[in-house]
């Protein structure tokens, strides 16, 4: 039996969630009794995954470049069958909502999304929230399978060996279409779905100004900057920034509510952070009920205190 994992890659480089997610085929390792594949779409010596938990690396030239999720699907495929993954596993994100089930698709394959736990004491049983993480399912998983895996949840390992990376000499095949180009927002920000740390603001900030003091507490705890949709569809921040439902679902170590009240949709994009502080003037708001710290009071005076008092 063979675990592949398909790799994130952002500018050549892998994404961090990547270790986590050969770190979660390691622990399967011992108790399927399989080998862990790690399938990176790009060209490159990626031999280092060896020491994050893959038996054997190898690499897509094919896919080096721009972004295509017809290319990318038509390569992933031709993979998979080349290197035989009975389990196919993918970090949850944007690019993974285009190709997994592109993928699964095309190798008529079951697909599970945005999985929090695995379990394989008594065959492969993957844990996902449904109605807006209101509950979670446990559903077996019949192999061959794809699943996407949620960052932020399974244990990163570094105990392995480099391992040399083998290139797939794989065509792209005829394209329905071609990105000619990637515009990237400004540089400089961490990324919602890998930050430890993330301050969001909601409607309680008042306007797009009232981020200011978030910001400046983000930049003193190496944190980043999220929002409710409500300040979001107020064209207060990006939606790149929009943690919630139909936002981002993240997991950080810590998550700091300003002058946000806590809606459902909200709550299911960021309850199981490890550590949630609400500040917001309403003691009755629902962001309390899944805070583990609570400070009733104006963010504007609580903010720039707590700022002084890291400093």
């Amino acid at each position: 039996m063979t675990i592949l994992c398909i790799v994130d890659v952002a500018e050549g480089r892998e994404r961090p969630a990547s270790r986590e997610l050969l770190g979660a085929a390691r622990q399967l390792k011992g108790a399927l009794g399989c080998q862990v594949l790690a399938l990176v779409p790009a060209s490159g010596d990626f031999a280092h995954l060896g020491a994050w938990g893959a038996d054997a690396v190898h690499t897509l030239p094919a896919l080096d470049g721009a972004f295509s999720s017809d290319a990318s699907a038509a390569v992933l495929a031709q993979a998979v069958e080349t290197l035989g993954g009975d389990l196919v596993l993918f970090s949850a994100g944007a690019r993974a909502r285009e190709l997994a089930p592109r993928l699964a698709a095309r190798l008529g394959r079951p697909l599970l999304g945005e999985c929090t736990q695995l379990d394989a004491t008594s065959g492969l049983v993957a844990t996902r929230p449904i109605f807006a993480g209101k509950v979670l399912v446990k559903a077996p998983v019949a192999l061959p399978a794809i699943l996407t895996l949620r960052p932020k949840l399974f244990p990163a390992l570094e105990d392995g060996f480099a391992v040399a990376s083998q290139s797939l000499a794989l065509s792209q095949g005829e394209m329905k279409a071609v990105v000619t180009e990637l515009l990237a927002a400004a540089g400089g920000k961490l990324d919602l779905s890998e930050a430890d740390i993330i301050v969001s603001g909601g409607r309680g900030v008042g306007g797009p100004e009232g981020f200011a003091p978030l910001e400046s507490l983000a930049t003193q705890l190496g944190a980043a900057v999220g929002a409710s949709r409500a300040a979001v569809d107020a064209g207060w921040r990006p939606h790149s920034q929009q943690v919630g439902q139909t936002g981002k679902v993240v997991n950080p170590t810590l998550y700091i509510a300003c002058g946000i009240s806590g809606a459902i949709q909200h709550l299911a994009g960021m309850k199981n952070s490890r550590y949630i502080v609400a500040i917001n003037k309403d003691p009755e708001a629902p962001i309390f009920k899944v805070a583990d710290y609570g400070i009733v009071g104006d963010l504007f005076e609580v903010v720039p205190a707590l700022a002084a008092a890291l400093a």
